[in-house]
């Protein structure tokens, strides 16, 4: 095994609607569309979203896939060229539906972030360095 990720698969209930908030909001593009399994255009590791469902049954039923988990289980980071483009992305995901959990601000390592949520609460980071 190689230490690599190839692979970043988001699980939800909720794919219709996860899709629609990665493609309509975040800008990704659709490279495969199987209902309960889409994976998106991405350059360095592959990323898909899948039915929690799905994944139990390829797993062979292991009850780690059938507990809803409480909290932050992951972070995507999106890059963005300078601060000024961190401001403008996070405007524009939140008009399109991101719920917004942390508005751009600079940091104490010298990156400026800010947070948002996709529709399943997960937390995700748009920054630059």
């Amino acid at each position: 095994m190689k230490a690599q990720i190839a692979l970043i698969t988001i699980l939800t209930k909720d794919v219709p609607t996860m899709k629609n908030f990665y493609k309509d909001v975040l800008g990704f593009e659709i490279k495969s569309d199987m209902d309960n399994y889409v994976e998106f255009e991405s350059e360095g590791a592959r990323f898909a979203i899948c039915n929690r469902e799905i994944m139990t049954q390829v797993t062979g039923g292991h009850p780690s896939y059938q507990d809803e988990k409480n909290g932050q289980a992951f972070e995507l980071a999106f890059p963005c060229d300078s601060p000024a483009d961190v401001q403008k992305t996070f405007e524009e995901i939140v008009s399109k539906g991101a719920t917004p959990v942390k508005a751009p601000s600079a940091m104490p390592w010298g990156q400026t972030t800010a947070f948002f949520a996709d529709p399943d609460g997960n937390i995700h980071e748009i920054f630059s360095n």
